[in-house]
């Protein structure tokens, strides 16, 4: 299963992980399918790290702090199957620790900062094309749409 992300800045084109993170693609996948990420903001971005996206509160007009909403429910993380290594262009799972992700993921930049986050975030996709995509994002810039190929 794949993902097209569509932002201001370009498109990428993700693989789920569908076999090693199944819940938390399920998730994702449900919240893309209903429009949940469509005219959210990317709110965090740190170079050689990550840009992060998924908060409701990024939203054009919405009242809460940016990176502090969620989908109103928790899913578990998945950390223990295949594939749990941020390396560029994973995509994972932002939490407020264990088991308290919702709608919030990130994109990593590169390996260089980001080996602490392996068995603590869940790994639930990696970006195949549009790597450059990552580079060009800034803090603000949008996700236009999220489509799910099946």
């Amino acid at each position: 299963m794949e993902a097209i992300i569509t932002t201001n800045k370009g498109t990428m084109k993700v693989s789920l992980y569908t076999e090693d993170t199944p819940k938390t693609v399920a998730n994702f996948v449900k919240l893309a399918k209903d429009g949940f990420y469509n005219g959210l903001k990317f709110h965090r971005v740190l170079p050689d790290f990550v840009i992060q996206g998924g908060c409701p509160n990024s939203r054009d007009g919405a009242n809460g702090m940016p990176g502090t909403g969620g989908p109103g429910y928790k899913i578990d993380c998945e950390v223990t199957g295949g594939n749990q290594y941020h390396d560029r262009g994973v995509l994972s799972m932002a939490h407020a620790g264990r088991n308290t992700g919702g709608s919030q993921f990130f994109v990593c930049h590169s390996r260089n900062n980001t080996a602490h986050l392996d068995g603590n975030h869940t790994c639930f996709g990696k970006v195949i094309e549009g790597l450059d995509v990552i580079d060009a994002i800034r803090q603000d810039d949008s996700i236009d749409s999220i489509e799910i190929i099946d």
